[in-house]
């Protein structure tokens, strides 16, 4: 399995649709009702897909139920970094930390192994993106921080078992509409549960927004599993956390978030990252 030219520009848009729906939760209102609609909308629109695609085969459902559940700690974790820190300072923790750990994982549970470059790529986009990140804004917001750093240790967990379950059942995209379909129904309920009749108005109007954002969610993570199954897991990871070098451009356009000289030097590891692992 190599990470070849074409796998990169695919991941890299999938990157790009990965920011632009946390850009959509970010800027509501109700950060956790917004994650909730458009991952609830996300299952609506997976279902007719199930119809095209058809449901993946026994060997995959074990990974996507373990998958389902540690979803509900991600939506948990990534609401509550949210409503306590910016995005500019969050996403980049929650994003730049997994990549390493996936690497980690990927070593001892898949039996990858990486080359010294690529190991650098995996490296250099890691620092890139906590360059980003890390500020006074982390010592001063500690809630907000360690919610971020929490998701961090979620995302390399289920990142590492949907690349698992997709390799086992043999199509990444019969996988990744299954897990959608069943994905967004318990955070949905639970938040639902505690709005009431108080959050129907509020979806109502927010829905066409979160369809949006619920189709960016299914490409990006579709994009990234497909991937998985045809490059190294650790190097898929890392060059999908490119993410946050898009989440800070458009937080400069969307959430007025300044771009400072800390992010652009942060942009310029990133891409040194990126070529590595291309070379590696």
């Amino acid at each position: 399995m190599t990470l070849t030219w074409p796998i990169v520009v695919i991941v890299l848009f999938g990157a790009l649709l990965h920011a632009s729906w946390n850009v959509v939760v970010k800027s509501s209102s109700d950060k956790a009702l917004d994650m909730a609609l458009i991952h609830l909308l996300g299952c609506f629109i997976a279902l007719p897909l199930v119809l095209v695609v058809g449901w993946p085969p026994l060997v995959a459902w074990p990974y996507i139920l373990s998958s389902v559940v540690i979803h509900i700690a991600y939506y948990v974790a990534l609401t509550n970094a949210y409503k306590h820190g910016d995005m500019g300072h969050t996403y980049p923790l929650m994003r730049g930390v997994a990549p390493m750990l996936v690497a980690v994982s990927a070593f001892t549970t898949l039996g990858e192994h990486l080359s010294p470059l690529a190991w650098a790529g995996v490296t250099g986009v890691c620092c890139g993106v906590l360059v980003l990140g890390l500020s006074r804004q982390a010592l001063d917001n500690r809630r907000a921080t360690l919610f971020a750093l929490a998701n961090a240790v979620v995302i390399a967990v289920y990142t590492v078992i949907d690349a698992l379950g997709a390799r086992a059942s043999g199509n990444a995209v019969q996988y990744v509409v299954a897990l959608f379909v069943l994905d967004g129904w318990p955070f949905a309920l639970m938040v639902l549960a505690r709005r009431g009749r108080a959050a129907w108005p509020y979806a109502r109007a927010r829905w066409p927004i979160a369809a949006g954002g619920a189709l960016a969610s299914l490409g990006s993570y579709g994009i990234a599993l497909w991937a998985m199954t045809r490059a190294p897991v650790a190097s898929v990871a890392a060059l999908r956390e490119t993410s946050v070098l898009f989440a800070a451009l458009l937080g400069s356009w969307f959430l007025k978030e300044k771009f400072t000289p800390r992010r652009a030097l942060g942009t310029c590891v990133i891409v040194g990252g990126v070529m590595a692992l291309r070379l590696g």
